[in-house]
């Protein structure tokens, strides 16, 4: 059984994927990279799966979270870069509304 939750795009050839599967006869929620490329096309390694009897836990943990908590600190826009402590420039979290919907993919 799959079914997909939404997307998340990361950049321009990255999205992130939420859904639930079932992997070696077992449920659970699945968050793992999505890439299109020239050379390939598919999920990547990259990613978490949580087993069903850790997601009320996991749930909670994000339901923990504030919008406060998301907050980007002054002066980090959603255009900008900021440098990480290895020098390389990551763009900052971008914020969504709790009632954006999620992309069919």
């Amino acid at each position: 059984m799959e079914k997909d939750i939404g997307k998340i795009k990361k950049n321009d050839t990255t999205d992130i994927v939420v859904r639930i599967d079932d992997f070696g006869g077992r449920t659970g929620l699945t968050i793992r990279e999505f890439v299109s490329g020239d050379r390939y096309t598919g999920f990547t390694k990259a990613g978490t799966r949580i087993p069903s009897a850790g997601f009320l836990k996991f749930r909670e943990m994000i339901d923990s979270i504030s919008l406060d908590d998301m907050k980007e600190p002054e002066g980090a826009g959603a255009d900008t870069e900021s440098s990480t402590s290895t020098g390389t420039a990551k763009k900052p979290f971008k914020k969504s509304s709790p009632q954006e919907e999620l992309p069919d993919y």
